[in-house]
C-alpha cells in the first residue's frame, strides 16, 4: 500500500501529480533537465537557482520550465 501522498501541480500548462515533499531540484531530476540549462518560474516569479533544493512544491503550484538551447 502506498502511503505517500501526492499533490497536483501545473507544469508547463499541463496538470501533473507528484509526491508530496518534492522540491524544484527533485523535479528537475525527475524530468532529466540540467539545472544549468533551465530557468524556472514558480507561481509567476522566477525561482533563484541557488534555492531550488529549498523550494518545496505545494498543491496547485504553477511551474513553467524554460530550457536554454545553444546553437549558431
Amino acid at each position: 500500500m502506498n502511503n505517500l501522498k501526492k499533490i497536483k501541480i501545473q507544469l508547463n500548462g499541463m496538470k501533473h501529480q507528484i509526491k508530496m515533499g518534492y522540491n524544484l531540484k527533485d523535479l528537475l531530476k525527475i524530468l532529466k533537465k540540467d539545472n544549468n540549462k533551465v530557468a524556472i518560474e514558480l507561481n509567476g516569479e522566477i525561482a533563484d537557482k541557488k534555492k531550488y533544493s529549498k523550494i518545496f512544491l505545494k498543491k496547485n503550484d504553477k511551474i513553467e520550465i524554460v530550457q536554454f538551447i545553444g546553437g549558431g
